[in-house]
Parts: structure tokens; sequence; C-alpha cells
């Protein structure tokens, strides 16, 4: 059978993802402190670049004879998805020193932004990279999700996953449990320590001993029984000793050692204000020196001069008015993701956390026309000045319980159950079981091990324990 060559042309678009993009991209992903350090250096950097005396919202500075203007765009679009971002990052040549740098990312980006990052490298589509991009957003700054998978793969057929199987989730969080750092996507601290064994050479010794302790003795090394330990393992006092030893080497807090320690203390991006025409979102401006561009050196330029220093002049223009124009899309783009969630959000700014609503990235993103890698961007470590507080915006997404008719955020759902304990008497403390019941009287019908499940990510005690502490 003979092969026949044939020429196919097929049309398609795809975002050209110039340096210029990518850097609109990037200062959209940096919280408020870390683009205050970018601006820094930049204003270091290009002398076309000077700060004004105040603050505030960015406006691109014109500049004289600048002919090569109409080279930036009047509206700079800030949205796209992973793919666009890292499409090429893959095709970089070995020992380039410019390939993805895990060791400079880990120590400078949220944990977050650190497996999302990771995600992009990963070979995975379709309705599995949904799954996987619900999955990250649902890990808590200690590695560990936060969500009850049950809840997650819920969440997933609400959105029209409807062929999507919780053996299909459980599959996609097999292989993110493989991301840096290890033990991160663990649902209790068991799987934690058992997945950074995983990791280790087997020949460790007493490798198999303990990883049975921790699967099945993890109370008990915490209660101190020992005999019972050694008994149950087969060791002496000093192999007992050992698999402590090895057990405590591992990290029970595998996300923690994220973040920059600069961000102990929040600038707010925005802030909401109650007026007299009701709720308003404005960007905060204190948060942003405002720059533009230097005159005095603007003016040096001369538009047929094709010397190195007026060429040099004219770069460095160029520069400053990307990154201005970068800045003002920020603003635009995070105010209008701001302006949206509040939105949503009205009864928690009137009624606090138990009058959440659910609300997820797909939410905002539709409404928004954006990408929801962007919105996932736009609201990791930017925050909210509120009445009740200040508040990072991821804050603001949280699941659905509950069909349609009878939905609440499981946000609002913890701040009942949060509210109830608060309240119950002191000799006899509300068991799960009870609180399912007081839950259901007020409307909102969840089971008793999603009710225990959010106990015990609110680190409260069981109520028999409640009852001894008391």
């Amino acid at each position: 059978m003979a092969l026949k060559a044939s020429l196919q042309l097929r049309l398609g678009t795809q975002l050209t993802m110039t340096p210029q993009l990518q850097q609109a991209i990037a200062l959209l992903q940096l919280s408020t402190l870390e683009l205050r350090q970018e601006i820094q250096q930049a204003l270091e950097a290009n002398p076309m670049l000077e700060q004004e005396d105040d603050f505030g919202e960015q406006a691109v500075s014109e500049a004289p004879d600048d002919d090569w203007a109409d080279e930036i765009p009047a509206e700079l679009s800030v949205d796209s998805d992973w793919s666009d971002t890292y499409q090429d990052s893959g095709n970089l040549p070995a020992g380039s020193g410019e390939g993805p740098d895990f060791e400079r990312q880990a120590s400078s980006v949220s944990l977050q932004s650190h497996l999302s990052w990771q995600l992009a490298m990963l070979d995975i589509d379709g309705d599995h990279l949904r799954v996987a991009e619900s999955l990250v957003d649902a890990v808590n700054a200690d590695g560990y999700l936060d969500q009850p998978l049950e809840e997650i793969h819920q969440g997933l057929q609400q959105q029209g996953l409807d062929k999507l199987s919780l053996a299909d989730v459980e599959a996609v969080l097999k292989r993110l449990q493989q991301f840096e750092p290890v033990g991160v996507f663990a649902r209790d601290l068991r799987e934690c320590l058992l997945l950074q064994l995983d990791t280790l050479p087997g020949e460790t010794p007493l490798l198999p001993q303990t990883r049975r302790l921790v699967r099945q003795f993890l109370e008990a090394l915490a209660s101190g029984e020992r005999r019972l330990l050694k008994r149950r393992l087969g060791l002496e006092d000093n192999e007992l000793d050992s698999v402590i030893a090895l057990i405590r080497s591992l990290d029970p807090r595998p996300g923690s050692s994220f973040g920059d320690s600069d961000t102990d203390y929040v600038v707010p991006d925005l802030i909401v204000r109650h007026g007299s025409e009701g709720w308003q979102v404005e960007l905060n401006p204190e948060a942003m020196p405002r720059l533009r561009i230097q005159p005095d050196y603007a003016a040096l330029i001369r538009r047929a001069d094709r010397s190195q220093d007026n060429q040099f002049l004219k770069d460095h223009l160029q520069e400053a008015r990307w990154l201005l124009k970068s800045l003002s899309s920020r603003n635009d783009t995070l105010l209008k993701v701001g302006r949206e969630i509040m939105l949503r959000q009205l009864d928690f700014l009137e009624q606090g956390e138990a009058a959440m609503k659910p609300l997820i990235l797909t939410d905002i993103a539709e409404k928004v026309e954006m990408h929801e890698s962007t919105i996932s961007r736009v609201t990791t470590h930017k925050y909210v000045h509120t009445p009740r507080g200040v508040y990072e915006l991821k804050y603001f997404f949280s699941s659905q319980v509950g069909s349609d008719g009878d939905a609440h955020s499981s946000t609002a759902i913890r701040a009942m159950i949060k509210k109830l304990i608060q309240q119950e008497p002191p000799r006899k403390p509300l068991s799960d079981s009870k609180l399912v019941e007081m839950l259901a009287s007020d409307g909102v019908t969840v089971a008793r091990r999603t009710v225990a499940k959010y106990r015990e990510a609110m680190h409260i005690p069981s109520s028999s324990e409640r009852k001894r502490l008391r």
C-alpha cells in the first residue's frame, strides 16, 4: 500500500506570548509587597522612570515625538491560561540557564503558585486538568487538602463534569501527591507522613516498621504508649527510638515553608466601603507608588537620530511605557475581579461568614470573560479591606454543599458549626450527630462525616475531648 503525501492548511488562533505580555501576566501574579520590590528594581535600572511623591493608580505617560508609541496597544490583556504562559518552557535547550528553576520559584512564590506552576509542567488536559485545578485551589497553607474529596467531586459535577467519577478525582489526586514539597495534597497527617516515607530509599533501616506505625499506631505514639508499640511492631527500645526519630525527621506541615516572611503584614490591594450609593470597591491608593516617565530624559530623544546613546534612551523609554501599561492593566483587572467577587458576597459584608455564598473560579471567570487561571492569579495574595477585616480574595471562594434549592457554601457551614459549638452547654458538648440535627433545623442539610471534617479542619476537638478539657 503506497502512502501519499498531502498538504493541509489549518486555521487557528493562539495567543502570542511576547516578553511584554509575559511581564504583564507576571506582574498580575505578584503580591503588593512583591510588586513594590519589582518597581523599585525597575526604578534603579531604568533612567526613564521616576516615582511621583504620592501613591495611586498608574497612568501611562506620553513622551514628546513618540511616534513609535503605536507599538503599545491601547488595551493590554493579561487574560491567558497556563498553557499560554508556559507553552514554550519545554523547548528551551538544555544548559541554557533559561529553563524552569524550581529552587528559585520555591523560595519566592506562594505554595499555590508553586503547585500551579508544577501543574503547568504536567502532561494533563481536559476534564482531568479541571480536576487538578480544583484540587490545587483546595490546598491550605500547610499543604493539606482542605475539602473532602467527595465535596470536590460534587462541585465538579455541578460544573458540568457529569461523567466524572470519584475514582477519576482520586486518580488525579494520586498524581498531584507526587508534587514538591513532598507530602502536599495529603488529606490528614497520616497520609502526609506516608507520602514522605514513600520517597525514602527502600534500604532505609526500619522503614517497613515505620510505615506500619504511621499507618496503624499514630495515636498510640502520640499517647506515649511505648510498650504497646514495641509489642505490636516487634521492636526493642533502641529500634523504637530509631523509628520515632525517623518520623520526627518528617515535615508535618510541608507547605508552611512557602511564602515570604515580609508578608507577615498585609497591604490591602482593594478597599470596600459603604456609602450613600451602597457598597463600593476601590483600589487602595496607599498600596502602590505612582510612576511616570522622566520628562527631562524623554525630551533628549531625537526622532531621526540613530546614535547609540539615542537608541539607549529609546529602548528604555519603551520599557518604561510597557511597565506603566502593565501596571495599569493589572489595576484594571484586579478591580474588575474584586468588584464582581464582592457583588456576589454582599450578604457576607452585611451579615458575616454564616451568610457566605457558594462561589467558584468559574463563576467569576464567566462573568468577567476571563480564563479561570487568570482569576486564580488575580485572587492569590491579593487582599481586600472590608468593615469585617482584611481578607485574601481567595477567601471568598467556597464550594457548594447541598442541592441548588438548598445550597450553602462550605465557609458558611463552618461558621455555623463554630457558632453552635461556642454556644453549647459546657457540661454537655454537642456531638457531630447533634450538630447535624441542629443544622438541619436551620435548613442546612449536611452529612455527619462532613461536619466532622469541617470541625477537624477548624482544629476543634470532638465532643468527648471538649468535655474533658472543661
